[in-house]
């Protein structure tokens, strides 16, 4: 049997519910534990707040204007909207089977939803909350990014080894780019010229150049990359490692690891504050959001969260983080301390202030 195929058997479960089997070991990850975490502060992050949603919540989107959060449920074929104000789900949109993936364009208009037991991508009109389009990628549509002008859709192909260009405006593919084995998470720089791809199987991450619309390297890194995200400064590209419970730091100037800690187990999603001062991830065999101070790649908090953590948001003004939990059908909302460690947000400005040394800002 090729990868492909057991792949596909491995991640969709053709039963009623038709439910992702995610890509797990679990006695290893429950092995892992907690090596590695930091001590929090006195003045910490806090869960203020639960929301119920659908069946098997994976990623999610925060828009622009931080006022809603979509979330893409699994299990329901469909995708929640949150209103953020009163932290309550305001309607559902149906889309197509095993929905995975949600990105929003930079202008807030539309959502895209990958749904990764279908082969296509449901497109989702913000002012009206209803599927204005959907197309066909390549193999097991999983994870898509924007790029920051709004033109581009970057979708991984989880089955297929590639990642398809879209042209947003028109919602056709412009070409499917070779990577490498069972790619997942995906972002793209803040500049727009490149894309960076974490390749499950080949534990390493393809740097796309998206003027050429290919692959110019690679970067090796831990066990099972799974979510990666960008600095807003361009300069870093944080890699969560699922299989081994490890985050990896690519310097982007030399495509190359500067560093690399342990957060929890199974970590998953992974977000970069607007500041660019902490990184969260979803760990998911140990219910915990790891909280890293980027000026030192410190783990500065561990914060409980529901079961199964898989994907984490971060809101607009850097205020509030969103954490979908797959097995409890909920999405966590976590109150960012201002103060943290060494590090201080100023909410309204989206500066910051430090007392580390090498504290940096955008």
């Amino acid at each position: 049997m090729n990868h492909h195929s057991s792949f596909r058997r491995y991640f969709t479960i053709r039963a009623r519910s038709r439910r992702l089997a995610l890509a797990l070991t679990a006695s290893a990850a429950m092995a892992l534990g907690m090596a590695g975490l930091g001590t929090g502060a006195a003045a910490a992050d806090t869960v203020i707040d639960t929301i119920p949603v659908g069946s098997a919540p994976q990623g999610m989107a925060v828009t622009p204007d931080g006022a809603f959060a979509y979330v893409a449920n699994n299990s329901d074929d469909n995708v929640s909207v949150i209103d953020t104000a009163t932290n309550a789900e305001i309607t559902t949109v149906a889309v197509g089977l095993n929905p995975q993936g949600v990105a929003v364009t930079p202008d807030g208009s539309f959502v895209y939803v990958t749904n990764f037991g279908q082969d296509t991508v449901s497109v989702i009109e913000t002012a009206g909350n209803t599927v204005s389009t959907s197309f066909t990628p390549g193999d097991g549509p999983i994870r898509v990014a924007i790029s920051p002008d709004g033109t581009r859709a970057y979708v991984t192909n989880a089955l297929g080894d590639t990642v398809s260009v879209i042209n947003t405006a028109t919602n056709l593919e412009i070409t499917e780019v070779p990577v490498g084995v069972f790619p997942r998470g995906v972002a793209v720089t803040p500049d727009g010229a490149f894309a960076y791809v974490a390749n499950f199987t080949d534990n390493n991450v393809s740097v796309i150049d998206t003027a050429l619309n290919a692959e110019i390297t690679t970067v090796a890194v831990g066990n099972g990359p799974t979510g990666v995200a960008v600095t807003p400064d361009g300069a870093l590209v944080y890699v969560t490692n699922q299989m081994d419970g490890t985050v990896s730091v690519i310097e982007t100037a030399g495509n190359t690891v500067v560093d690399g800690f342990a957060v929890g187990a199974t970590p998953f999603g992974v977000a970069v504050t607007p500041d660019g001062s902490r990184v969260y991830v979803a760990n998911f065999s140990d219910g915990t959001v790891s909280v890293i101070e980027t000026a030192g790649n410190t783990v500065v908090q561990t914060v409980p969260v529901g079961q199964t953590p898989i994907d984490v948001a971060v809101a607009p003004d850097g205020s509030r983080v969103y954490v979908t939990e797959q097995n409890e059908n909920t999405v966590s909302v976590i109150a960012v301390e201002e103060c943290l460690g060494s590090l201080c947000f100023d909410f309204g400005s989206l500066t910051g202030s430090g007392s580390g040394a090498g504290s940096a800002f955008s």
